[in-house]
């Protein structure tokens, strides 16, 4: 059986969602969460959903804070945004978040079960009306990866070693014990990680270096 998460803090909203999951896959499970915590909580106490639809703006979580720990913490699970706000640059910030699927509440019930579809076979969505932004590699000259590695060159071996504890989901004290340092030195440390890598916040920065060697990158321990 398939198993979907609805996430928004507006009950008449899940409704609507669980309508059209429905509409899609009849027989499916449907689960809802209120909050980010909640559906955190969900996927923990039962692995395996299918896909979950997450309303980017709720309370407790800024910005797309909230999508960017579920991708985070269950990067295998496909997600779709469903938003209030239709500009092309969140679309895109969206997509960069690496989800599979973006759409705006004022589209019609057709368009979300077709996308809820259209994931669930493995495609990627986003509104047909949608154009993307010139991509940030275009002003720099550069393609996004070669940039994104200059920036990650710029870390020092301190902060590379933070980095990949970050990646392994350690807190700042975790951090501290491992390296013998003080918990306001990690603080620190991943502040300015942050900012040499051009990212708002340390999930984000997993996100962008999902798939890096990060043994070769630190290179062979001594």
């Amino acid at each position: 059986m398939d198993r979907f998460l609805v996430v928004d803090d507006h009950p008449l909203f899940r409704e609507a969602l669980e309508s059209a999951v429905r509409t899609a896959y009849p027989k499916a499970e449907v689960v809802e969460a209120a909050s980010i915590e909640e559906a955190m909580a969900h996927i923990e106490r039962r692995p395996g959903f299918d896909l979950a639809l997450i309303d980017l703006s709720m309370p407790s979580v800024r910005g797309f804070e909230g999508v960017l720990r579920v991708r985070a913490r269950y990067p295998g699970l496909p997600v779709i945004v469903v938003s209030g706000m239709e500009d092309a640059r969140i679309v895109a910030e969206a997509m960069n978040c690496g989800v599979s699927g973006f759409v705006p509440k004022s589209a019609k019930k057709g368009e979300l079960t077709d996308a809820i579809r259209r994931v669930m076979n493995g495609e990627v969505f986003v509104p047909a009306t949608y154009s993307p932004p010139a991509p940030a590699s275009e002003k720099s000259g550069k393609p996004k990866k070669q940039d994104f590695a200059e920036r990650l060159a710029t870390l020092t071996p301190q902060q590379l070693r933070v980095l990949g504890m970050l990646r392994q989901g350690l807190l700042n004290k975790q951090i501290a014990y491992e390296l013998d340092v003080g918990e306001t030195t990690v603080k620190a440390h991943v502040s300015e990680i942050l900012r040499k890598l051009n990212v708002a916040s340390r999930t984000q920065a997993v996100i962008e270096t999902t798939g890096l060697d990060f043994e070769s990158i630190l290179g062979p321990k001594r």
